[in-house]
């Protein structure tokens, strides 16, 4: 007895195994290329020489700074705060390519070991004008002045290959939101009169729009007329203020209802 094999199925399978086949020899060819490109260049301007010449130093730098560029447009797309500083962008750029310059000089130079305790002293009398408002501002630098290192070593295939890898993996981190604390998405205050039960008035509302709420306090005010409670609520995807504000103005009374964002990242 013959099984039976859906058509559709086969047509799916094959397509796929079309579209693969057709893309792995490209990406197999373009990589390729990659690598005859480089050993053309490696011939051209002497990589494998102990001092290197003018056109390799040049074009030393012109990866660091091409490498460079992109980590600092990393720093851009996922910097969250309120202190961007264009400046600090320009000098993750600086830094890594100056850095560049001083690996090839010390790995080059014959007085290797006078001139690095030079850069070394140096470096220890530096000192930052600009307070780091974060610590991923410092992880930046050191990225920086790791990548320009790499290419002072003339470790061009490492280098490319390390800021590909480490760029990818830290813009994956930051769009996923990766080990972020599940904190409240706003801090909610309302007033009531105290004669209203805010457990039955309030918590089917929240239970409609929210999908964890916290009491953080309850106050008493206006001489013991009133109560103030503020709760830290995390609100469900897709909730509309509006409908979530106008049923709380309702169940506590036409009194003060008052709702703060607590998402955004301020720099201290």
């Amino acid at each position: 007895m013959i099984p039976f094999l859906a058509p559709s199925s086969g047509r799916q399978g094959s397509g796929r195994n079309l579209l693969l086949e057709s893309k792995f020899p490209n990406l197999m060819n373009n990589l390729a290329f990659i690598i005859e490109t480089y050993e053309r260049l490696k011939e051209t301007l002497g990589f494998e020489r102990a001092v290197p010449e003018f056109a390799e130093v040049i074009f030393a730098l012109t990866v660091s700074f091409g490498l460079n560029l992109i980590i600092g447009a990393l720093y851009k797309a996922t910097y969250r705060g309120t202190r961007y500083s264009q400046d600090y962008v320009h000098t993750l750029v600086i830094v890594g390519t100056v850095t560049t310059i001083l690996i090839l000089v010390v790995g080059s130079h014959p007085n290797a070991q006078a001139i690095g305790f030079g850069m070394f002293a140096a470096f220890a009398m530096i000192r930052f004008r600009r307070n780091l408002g974060q610590a991923r501002d410092l992880a930046f630098i050191l990225f920086s002045m790791m990548t320009g290192m790499v290419v002072g070593a003339r470790l061009y295939p490492t280098a490319a290959a390390t800021t590909i890898v480490m760029v990818a993996a830290i813009y994956i981190l930051s769009k996923k939101e990766a080990f972020a604390p599940k904190r409240a998405s706003h801090q909610l205050r309302i007033r009531v009169n105290n004669d209203i039960q805010y457990d039955q008035a309030f918590y089917p509302i929240f239970e409609e729009f929210a999908d964890a709420t916290e009491l953080i306090s309850v106050e008493s005010i206006q001489a013991g007329m009133m109560t103030e409670l503020r709760w830290g609520i995390l609100l469900k995807t897709g909730v509309e203020i509006s409908d979530f504000m106008e049923k709380l103005q309702v169940a506590s009374g036409n009194n003060r209802v008052i709702l703060n964002s607590t998402q955004r990242s301020f720099d201290r």
